[in-house]
């Protein structure tokens, strides 16, 4: 990464990392519309909507 200096051996983890510098959010709650930029934090918060328990 240029801007941090960390080495990735599997290039969709380098583009996934990238995130955390441009501050991308892919992942969008259908229920309220909020942005998140990893799907587990998504799907983690979806359970405020569904009631579900971990």
């Amino acid at each position: 990464c240029s801007d941090c200096g960390k080495s990735f051996s599997v290039s969709c983890r380098f583009f996934r990392h990238c995130r955390v510098h441009t501050g991308e959010k892919p992942y969008c709650c259908a229920g309220c519309g909020k942005s998140f930029r990893w799907s587990k934090t998504l799907v983690t918060h979806w359970r405020i909507h569904t009631g579900e328990k971990p």
